[in-house]
């Protein structure tokens, strides 16, 4: 995206504040458009002939640095790339490192289902949303058509999540092709040997494909070529090798591809890169060795540039750091991750049970639900809206302040559930008890410096002295 400001944006557009777009004004709409919030389909005058010539000018300079690339169909669909920085606090990262675990077409049938449901199925409650898996990989181990066409059906049957087919065989390609072109998967992939017949499929069947070569000279020639002859949807890989000189020339590279994409808008290799961590279980023979070795791998290349990488080791220890590295890393940098604020019930509170506050920031939020739910303490959770910022830091900067905690009562009529009006201020919060006294009318207690605490801080402090 060649472009700095919504006002940049806005010089192109009609300035006729239609609202056909859903937004009272150009120049919110333009907003919008800079944080991929809305898409210039959006704005139906744009398309009228008369600003044909500044559409089309817009379209080129929204464009994202790094191409964006679609695999898989529907609601499932992934996208990978469409990246405009080298750095996520310069702007933010847009499409998360797509997780991709493997399976093979030696597999036993029953095994193979097993597999297949255990990665579509595969979810992971953290701060506030589910995390999942995005893709499978069906691997020919056989180099047998016909036993990899019955493999990429078998998965087919089993999940809905985007394909990736993994076979440098031309011939095996095209069987897996037969039975799931229509679902755009990802063929893996074309090499300086078999570029020809890969690009006659990518042409044939109308789907993207990954180009392999360490050697970057290579892979950039395999992308012209590719691009040249209309295949735009292309991922790259420069090679996983894990181990050693291997390792860091394999990091060197994907960092120069990068860097030429977005710093040196080079626009021959700004594709999607795919790192394969699963290389680990070619070198390692210990199987608890090379899933840690292979997390290790994962976790270096999603940081440095990785848009999409292929997996195998589906254990805990493995998936989870992952999993969950890639979602702390592309969370936008510019807006805490936070929750609405309100009052919740934990279990089955009544008009007597205490009443917890707590802020909106996410994390702090879901930990400190998580620990009163867990010890089935029937409760209220107050959730007082501070920017998104942690109890610490919204008390020192003044966004958690005994003014906000009355709005907050006032606005959610809390009074009329919560009849004791006693408020538990978490630990962190104990400085602001007085004024809180002052400006709410409400009993204090200060509770915890750690929500993990509470059921024994229960013990000793609930219900309070003054109770009736």
């Amino acid at each position: 995206m060649r472009i700095g400001s919504p006002m940049e944006i806005w010089e192109y557009l009609p300035g006729t504040n239609c609202g056909e777009c859903g937004e009272k004004t150009c120049l919110a709409y333009a907003s919008l458009l800079k944080d991929r919030k809305k898409s210039l389909e959006d704005c139906k005058p744009l398309f009228e002939p008369k600003y044909a010539d500044k559409a089309s000018k817009l379209m080129d300079l929204l464009a994202p640095e790094v191409r964006e690339v679609k695999i898989g169909v529907g609601a499932r669909t992934m996208k990978i790339g469409g990246e405009d920085v080298l750095y996520r606090h310069e702007l933010t990262f847009f499409n998360r490192t797509a997780l991709t675990y493997d399976v093979w077409d030696t597999m036993d049938e029953a095994e193979l289902r097993v597999r297949v449901k255990e990665i579509t199925d595969w979810r992971k409650f953290y701060v506030g949303e589910f995390l999942t898996l995005d893709a499978i990989a069906i691997r020919s181990v056989s180099d047998d058509a016909n036993t990899f066409a019955t493999c990429v059906k078998c998965v087919a049957e089993e999940t809905d999540l985007p394909l990736v087919l993994c076979s440098f065989n031309a011939e095996v390609q095209e069987e897996g092709l037969k039975t799931v072109s229509d679902r755009n998967p990802l063929i893996y992939a074309a090499d300086k040997d078999n570029w020809s017949e890969m690009l006659s499929l990518a042409k044939r069947y109308k789907v993207p494909v990954a180009l392999f070569s360490p050697d970057l000279n290579m892979l950039n020639s395999l992308a012209v070529t590719f691009s040249s002859a209309g295949i735009q949807d292309l991922v790259l890989d420069p090679g996983t090798y894990p181990t050693g000189n291997g390792l860091r020339d394999s990091f060197s590279r994907f960092v120069q591809l990068r860097r030429a994409g977005i710093g040196e808008q080079d626009k021959q290799i700004a594709y999607p890169l795919i790192a394969v961590p699963m290389t680990a279980w070619q070198v390692l023979e210990d199987a608890l060795e090379a899933s840690y070795w292979e997390a290790v791998i994962a976790d270096t290349f999603i940081l440095r540039y990785a848009d999409m990488m292929i997996l195998h080791s589906i254990e805990p220890h493995s998936l989870i750091p992952e999993r969950t590295l890639v979602a702390n890393i592309y969370t936008d940098p510019r807006r805490p991750v936070s929750v609405d604020a309100g009052l919740r019930e934990v279990g089955n509170p009544t008009a007597e049970s205490p009443l917890f506050l707590t802020t909106n920031f996410a994390l702090t939020y879901y930990t400190v639900e998580s620990d009163i739910a867990s010890n089935k303490i029937d409760s209220y959770l107050m959730v007082v809206d501070t920017d998104g910022l942690g109890v610490e830091a919204a008390v020192a900067g003044g966004q958690l302040n005994a003014n906000v905690i009355k709005e907050t009562i006032d606005s959610h009529e809390i009074g009329k559930k919560v009849k004791n009006e006693t408020i538990v201020l978490p630990g962190l919060a104990a400085r602001i008890s007085g004024e809180t006294e002052d400006a709410t009318g409400w009993t204090v207690l200060v509770g915890p410096r750690d929500s993990g605490r509470i059921p024994g801080w229960m013990e000793t402090s609930w219900p309070p002295e003054n109770a009736s």
